[in-house]
């Protein structure tokens, strides 16, 4: 108990990184229970739609209000988080997630869905938002690879544990409903309970396209064209398993998979990143999530070979916004970080908002193998445009390149910055704050 209770007076600290993590743990927890409903709801909102027999447009309508939600959140959590403060603004948006999960269940229709997927969109970027300006106003320079990491490693093993929970009972049925907003629900204790300093405000998100893309034009549109197809597969990949002939059990199994490869290729394939021209790297994988997309649209249904191809889609597809990113990162002027890190992000769910939309619309024409077939025309053609970008712009010189970091780099990680006027001396607490927090 003494990780939860901290050092005993005057005992000297024997572990570093457990020194390191301790202020963070409430932070960390609350983020594992919201991230396992997140992860649930991803999966089986699109599951609970197709077994409802709605067309495939409509299933895609609902997964591109979620993002649509997710922008707006972007822009408007800020004011929440200025105006309420970290802890009450995390309860506000905790408590709005909760009901619109829990009111999937009690209006079953169309246009009531729209609805609640804005607001979890929308709650969902206002709560990573919160606990991302925590963790990075807890980070320093001499501590930020490990706080970073356990943020990432937290945030991607509970999006793997939440889409493997949706095998636990049929989407049809109440209770996996009710287990994501109950998880969701309890995010809200760790962080209502902790005794941490609340972080400075979060600045205004600036999202200013033409600035980026005169930067990185590949980080830009590469960015935006990972959300396209992340944002179209997320929607509607589990619609499709199912549309190829495999179980709702089985489609929260591929979705699983396709997550936790993904985490796994994400450090790797940065690092890979480092040493060549980031470009080079992008087109290899682009390519290879290209021929898996294909071999899924076009081979016959087969339970174990999709989960293996389902692992090699997640490691190609998964790293294509980090590495545009970092690459954009390598670009950017040493002032435009913060404002580099919101527009990729933006632009990335903007893209996801439109993925959807028109993998719906060729799945409700043509069947849904077409979703994995247009997932793979969309990544061969980003890499057609990097391979002009390669020919028109010169790689970067090695040493002006910056290392890959993964938490800056991670498809959920927003940039969330602390403004330096509000830091408090040395972030420590006064009575007063201690008693609030």
């Amino acid at each position: 108990m003494s990780f939860l209770r901290g050092a005993s007076p005057g005992r000297p600290e024997t572990n570093p990184m457990q020194a390191t993590l301790r202020p963070l743990f409430s932070i960390l927890l609350g983020l594992l229970f919201l991230i396992i409903g997140h992860g649930m709801q991803l999966t089986l909102i699109p599951l609970r739609a197709e077994a409802l027999g709605w067309s495939k447009f409509e299933i895609g309508v609902v997964g591109s209000a979620y993002y649509v939600g997710y922008v707006f959140g972007c822009f408007a959590a800020p004011y929440l988080i200025r105006r309420a403060g970290h802890i009450r603004a995390f309860t506000v948006l905790t408590a709005l997630i909760t009901a619109a999960m829990l009111a999937h269940t009690l209006w079953v229709a169309f246009a009531p869905w729209i609805v609640f997927r804005l607001a979890l969109g929308a709650s969902l970027a206002g709560l990573y938002m919160i606990l991302e300006s925590w963790v990075n106003d807890r980070a320093s320079n001499a501590n930020r690879g490990l706080v970073m990491s356990s943020y990432i490693t937290v945030n991607y093993t509970a999006l793997a544990i939440g889409q493997f929970m949706v095998t636990l009972a049929a989407p049809t049925e109440f209770t996996l409903f009710v287990v994501a907003a109950m998880a969701m629900s309890i995010s809200a204790i760790p962080l209502a309970l902790t005794r941490q300093t609340q972080p400075a405000p979060v600045s205004i998100v600036r999202f200013r396209p033409l600035t980026l893309y005169r930067s990185s034009p590949v980080g830009l549109i590469g960015a935006s064209v990972a959300g396209v197809a992340t944002g179209a597969l997320w929607s509607l990949g589990a619609v499709a398993v199912v549309g190829a002939g495999l179980t709702e059990r089985d489609a929260a199994i591929f979705m699983g998979i396709f997550t936790a490869a993904g985490a796994l290729a994400q450090w790797p394939i940065g690092r890979a990143s480092d040493r060549v021209d980031r470009r080079v790297v992008l087109i290899a994988i682009l390519l290879a999530a290209a021929v898996v997309g294909v071999l899924l649209a076009v081979l016959p249904e087969n339970g174990v070979l999709w989960f293996v191809l389902a692992a090699f889609l997640g490691a190609a597809m998964a790293p294509t916004y980090s590495v545009a990113a970092a690459h954009a990162y390598d670009h950017a002027e040493p002032g435009a970080m913060v404002e580099t890190a919101e527009g990729l992000f933006v632009a990335s769910a903007s893209g996801s908002i439109v993925g959807p939309l028109i993998a719906a619309a060729l799945m409700q024409h043509y069947g849904t193998s077409t979703l994995f077939l247009f997932n793979a025309i969309v990544h061969l053609g980003l890499a057609a445009y990097i391979v002009y970008r390669v020919r028109a712009r010169p790689p970067l010189a090695q040493a002006l390149k910056t290392d890959f970091d993964i938490a800056a780099s991670a498809p959920m990680s927003g940039g969330v910055p602390v403004e330096p006027e509000f830091l408090p001396p040395e972030h420590g607490a006064s009575p007063a704050e201690e008693a609030a927090g």
